[in-house]
């Protein structure tokens, strides 16, 4: 039986009181309709399709390969959405799910568990529900006996049906056919004029087609409209994603106090200690230790490499190097095997050979550095004459005395030496 997938993703996020698309705003390093889309990826969908509205452009440009987007326009409610998404199938697959784009918590297990319990019933339509203790703001799920008769919106809910604690997360499977004839019946007669895809189940249940409901742990249906509730699913997030790791082999002093982006990847036997912070496309590699204190974004550290106290970007960290404490290493830093950046050192655009260290109070800009070298404390690379950035060369197993200022372009040769507090103009020949 083929399945299609719509996304409701065409929502401003008005509470949200940002510039930013609701379903572009990112919870651990994607965005909430990445998630979403991520829920479907390995389930057996003919096609996906995304109803855009707010920000079309911006959001159609992150849609993966596979995944179409469709302009809703004007936005007048979710069943006028799911209208425009069937017109954009062309031939319409036999069962449509329907998922919001602002629930990232929501999983493909039960996702594909909802799709079985749909089958399995022979319903036209079922509804993943959750049940609340405060269910204020939510539609409400009607039943009648086993069956669901209707939902009612929180506006439009009397003061009875405002008292029922099993609520729509606005995740549904339909049978195609029977929704299309139901989206055709749907009117605006509601407190908001719009087309509410709720109507359909009331509309469904009348002419006495079978609607069900399948409930499923309160924190799958978090739907995210606030900055406290993206807060929110974004620390459930970052306790799966930790669960995760632990459970591969890697060690957390306080997983409570490391926050790891989802496209983060971390190697077993690495180590993590509190307030470290690894974003966007990091890897740390087995027996790695980082922290505490530690922030990497697009990042790779080595096997047996220790970080301490130091932000790097974009930075390369060889095996069994050392970084730290109070280190910064900038764009095109490169640590090859065995080498240090230590106290209060950064280094930008530059890589520093095996077994070279750079120990304390130093700048280091656009410079290579060979093999087994050393540089004194206070060393500074002089990059920059107010026009262009030049570079820095300093050969292998160099001993550069501490305070030297090297004011590029210069090369310093092999075997070298320079003294305390020199200032290095012209190229230094190998010693």
């Amino acid at each position: 039986m083929s399945v299609g997938v719509i996304v409701l993703g065409a929502g401003k996020g008005t509470r949200m009181r940002s510039d930013t698309a609701k379903v572009l705003h990112e919870a651990c390093g994607r965005t909430l309709l990445a998630w979403v889309l991520g829920t479907v990826e390995h389930l057996d969908v003919e096609r996906s399709i995304v109803v855009v509205g707010h920000q079309a452009e911006s959001v159609t440009a992150t849609l993966p390969p596979g995944v179409d987007g469709v302009v809703q326009e004007p936005q007048n409610g979710t069943g006028h959405a799911v209208r425009v998404a069937l017109d954009g199938f062309g031939s319409l697959p036999e069962t449509i799910v329907v998922l919001p784009g602002d629930m990232p918590l929501i999983t493909g297990e039960a996702v594909s568990s909802l799709i079985s319990h749909h089958r399995a019933a022979g319903a036209s339509a079922t509804i993943m529900s959750v049940e609340l203790d405060d269910p204020t703001g939510y539609g409400r799920i009607v039943r009648d006996g086993d069956a669901v008769s209707r939902i009612v919106e929180e506006g439009d809910a009397t003061e009875d049906e405002r008292s029922i604690a099993e609520v729509n997360t606005s995740v549904y499977v339909f049978r195609t056919g029977a929704l299309v004839e139901a989206l055709d019946q749907i009117t605006i007669d509601n407190v908001q004029g719009e087309y509410y895809l709720t109507d359909v189940i009331e509309i469904l249940d009348a002419r006495g087609d079978r609607v069900t409901a399948m409930t499923v742990a309160p924190e799958l249906g978090i739907g995210v409209n606030t900055h406290a509730q993206l807060a929110q699913v974004s620390d459930v997030l970052r306790r799966r994603i930790t669960s995760q790791l632990l459970d591969s082999g890697v060690w957390m002093l306080d997983p409570q106090r490391v926050y790891i982006d989802a496209t983060v990847t971390i190697e077993p036997t690495a180590k993590l200690y509190p307030d470290v912070y690894l974003t966007g496309s990091t890897t740390v590699a087995a027996g790695a230790s980082i922290g505490p204190n530690v922030e990497a974004r697009d990042t790779v550290i080595g096997a047996g490499a220790v970080v301490k106290q130091a932000v790097m970007m974009d930075a390369l960290i060889g095996r069994d190097a050392l970084v730290g404490p109070f280190a910064y290493l900038r764009p095109g830093a490169v640590l090859e095997d065995g080498s240090k950046v230590g106290t209060y050192v950064e280094v930008k655009g530059s890589t520093v050979g095996a077994g070279s260290k750079v120990p304390h109070l130093s700048y280091i800009g656009d410079t290579t550095i060979g093999e087994n070298t050393n540089i004194g404390a206070g060393t500074i690379t002089v990059n920059y004459d107010g026009y262009v950035k030049h570079k820095t060369t300093i050969g292998d197993r160099v001993r550069i005395g501490s305070d030297t200022m090297l004011v590029a372009p210069v090369i310093v040769g092999d075997d070298a030496l320079t003294g305390a507090g020199s200032v290095i103009t012209h190229d230094v020949p190998e010693g």
